[in-house]
């Protein structure tokens, strides 16, 4: 049986790190692409000297060309400017907007059977342009946010309590952004509800983290944005997909009106298998959540709008 191929545009940080990760988890073969001569090619050699210590028998490569693509099982595309301190993520919007529609067509072209994860932000813009640009069915194109938002809100919320982080289950809803909706009643430490162990205000002190955890990283690397965490969290949902695994993880899904909304990307909950996003998941909201929710959803929309505006220029 052949093994997969698994493809990141994007030699960047998030790039190398995950490819690093594939190589440990003998996820496949890992190709890395990007326009910067060499570096795809320098960390790839650079993790294949280690291959005997990890072990791992899966073969790195690097390219320039994204003809590198074809036969790729998953993309994972990070491929875009990253967050300089005071920038929002969607002060990337048109910058990384081009990058996209280049990356999108390149992967339409040369890869029509991929699964593809986007990472670049302002996620759920960008993931909503990528799917249109390749005109992919919407379940094999989703946007990695939910899996890192909701393993920021679980450690904060294992290290208040002092306890084991596996043992902690999170879930944040909504856009990738300051709007995003952390589910307090939908947490719980070992089967517990975290309601009954942590007071509101120390909850709403952690959600208010939750939400400005990218810009925390950003202020103290001053140089760009989080790399290790949101590597993890698009590798663990690449696993999910490869090992058709049926994981229930928040990921940037397509809705067609679930929670009232069409047509849009948000952060929801979702079965992920081979089948890519096999099943939206509809959580019940009460109405301060729904309030939020839909707070989120404006937010994505008016990114989305104009991403719609500049297709149809």
């Amino acid at each position: 049986m052949a093994r997969s191929k698994i493809a990141l545009v994007g030699a960047g940080q998030i790039g190398g790190t995950m490819a690093l990760l594939a190589a440990q988890k003998q996820l496949g073969d890992v190709i890395t692409i990007d326009i910067a001569e060499g570096v795809p090619q320098g960390k790839s050699l650079d993790i294949t000297h280690g291959r005997s210590l990890i072990p791992t028998s899966s073969t790195l490569t690097g390219s320039n060309s994204y003809e590198a693509l074809a036969g790729a099982d998953v993309v994972i595309v990070t491929a875009g400017l990253p967050r300089k301190p005071g920038m929002s993520r969607d002060d990337l919007l048109d910058v990384n907007f081009g990058i996209i529609k280049t990356v999108g067509e390149a992967i339409k072209k040369n890869a029509p059977n991929a699964f593809i994860i986007v990472v670049t932000n302002p996620l759920d813009a960008m993931v909503y342009a990528m799917q249109k640009v390749t005109g992919f069915p919407a379940h094999r194109v989703a946007g990695m946010a939910g899996v890192l938002d909701s393993a920021r809100f679980a450690a904060l919320v294992a290290e208040a309590l002092n306890v084991s982080n596996e043992d902690v289950t999170a879930l944040v809803m909504g856009g990738h952004g300051d709007t995003m909706v952390p589910l307090t009643r939908y947490c719980s430490v070992g089967g517990i509800p975290v309601t009954q162990l942590l007071s509101k205000e120390k909850l709403d002190e952690i959600y208010k983290r939750t939400a400005n955890a990218g810009g925390e990283v950003v202020a103290l690397l001053k140089t760009g944005s989080a790399f290790y965490s949101p590597a993890m969290s698009a590798i663990h949902m690449a696993e999910a997909y490869l090992k058709d695994k049926k994981n229930v993880l928040s990921c940037a899904a397509k809705l067609n009106g679930e929670y009232g909304v069409t047509g849009l990307y948000a952060g929801v909950p979702v079965i992920m298998g081979a089948g890519g996003i096999e099943k939206v998941l509809e959580v019940q909201l009460d109405e301060t959540e729904k309030k939020m929710f839909d707070v989120s959803i404006a937010a994505v929309k008016s990114l989305v709008e104009w991403v719609d505006k500049k297709m149809s220029a």
